[in-house]
């Protein structure tokens, strides 16, 4: 090799051992015997011992009739011809990773304990355990169920591609403190304009589980026109502080064994309106007293697509509106943690 690199041989013969970083600048020529059996990270790496200087550089790869061929070498050696240009390790590394696949650990086809548990769920343990015996601290992994019946659906008109969309959902999902869901606003905002009320109902979402996670909440569900609070058994909750909520706020309702049941048709602090089903007289709001006859009979005109349905149909729902079920949620849950509650 020492003789080769100073000149006195002109021709080295070799194995692939010369893959292994071997820089020769005056070496412009490289001759591969039955290419085939190589594979194309390879095959990249040997045809890059040449060339290492300003001067051009020639690789020859030697196969057998190609009838003879396999089509997985068919396409190694079609992949190493067509990416010649600077650059093009990345490609052919996941071209190389495309013909041979991902193998048992990232593919689909799992063994042992990894099949057992599922790949997430193994690497979940796995890091759990690593960070135990360096002695770091674990994160609680219990974390609440929030269900209000809000679409949270970032709309793709503001973020068109697809994965960057999941990367904002994930990111929410996982914010343990107010702080990242301040961090992925800004973020969205600088990137992608003024976040439009899909990704503010969305990150009111992030910040209402943040709240239940910090009192305990097992879950809270939307049930009809009732909002539901299931606490876990060690909630992080003053019972004194409950009690008092629930005596000054009348659409609170302590629910038997650990459940708090808010009742949406209450405002905070004002007794239950009376329906119009129930009323004496005639009620005086005005979808309730125009009968459906009557408000057909003023319309005056028959529309394509005048209906019932459309005339009762009711106004879509603003949730994070003064009376809307994100801020109702919200503000209860910093009230049971007695703090401030903000969605501007």
């Amino acid at each position: 090799m020492l003789a080769f690199i100073e000149r006195k041989y002109d021709v080295l013969l070799a194995t692939t051992i010369v893959e292994n970083g071997l820089d020769i600048p005056n070496a412009n020529t490289i001759i591969i015997n039955r290419a085939d059996r190589y594979g194309l990270s390879q095959l990249y790496q040997l045809r890059g011992r040449v060339g290492r200087s300003d001067r051009p550089a020639y690789a020859y790869l030697l196969i057998p009739p190609e009838d003879n061929l396999s089509p997985v070498a068919k396409k190694r050696l079609a992949a190493i011809r067509e990416f010649s240009d600077l650059g093009s390790g990345f490609r052919v590394a996941a071209l190389d990773l495309e013909i041979r696949g991902a193998g048992n650990l990232l593919g689909g086809q799992q063994s042992g304990h990894i099949e057992t548990l599922g790949f997430e769920m193994y690497m979940k343990l796995l890091e759990q355990t690593v960070r135990e015996l360096k002695g770091e601290p674990l994160e609680d992994d219990l974390r609440a169920t929030v269900n209000l019946r809000v679409d949270l659906r970032i709309d793709p008109a503001y973020v068109p591609d697809m994965n960057q969309r999941l990367m904002l959902y994930r990111r929410v999902a996982s914010a343990r403190e107010p702080e990242e869901i301040e961090r992925v606003l800004d973020e969205a905002a600088d990137r992608y304009g003024p976040p439009p009320d899909s990704v503010r109902n969305l990150a009111d979402y992030g910040l209402i589980r943040i709240m239940a996670d910090r009192l305990g909440v097992e879950s809270i569900d939307r049930d009809g026109r009732a909002l539901v609070l299931k606490f876990r058994q060690q909630a992080n909750l003053d019972p004194a502080r409950l009690v008092h909520l629930v005596r000054l706020r009348p659409e609170l309702t302590l629910v038997p064994p650990s459940a708090l049941k808010m009742d949406l048709d209450r405002a905070a602090g004002q007794a239950r309106p009376i329906s119009p089903s129930s009323s004496k007289g005639r009620s005086t709001s005005r979808n309730a007293a125009m009968s459906w006859w009557t408000a057909r009979a003023r319309e005056g005109r028959v529309a394509p697509g005048f209906s019932k349905e459309e005339l009762l149909k009711q106004a879509p729902e603003d949730p994070r509106a003064p009376g809307g079920i994100l801020r109702r949620a919200g503000t209860l849950l910093s009230d049971l943690l007695d703090q401030g509650y903000d969605t501007n």
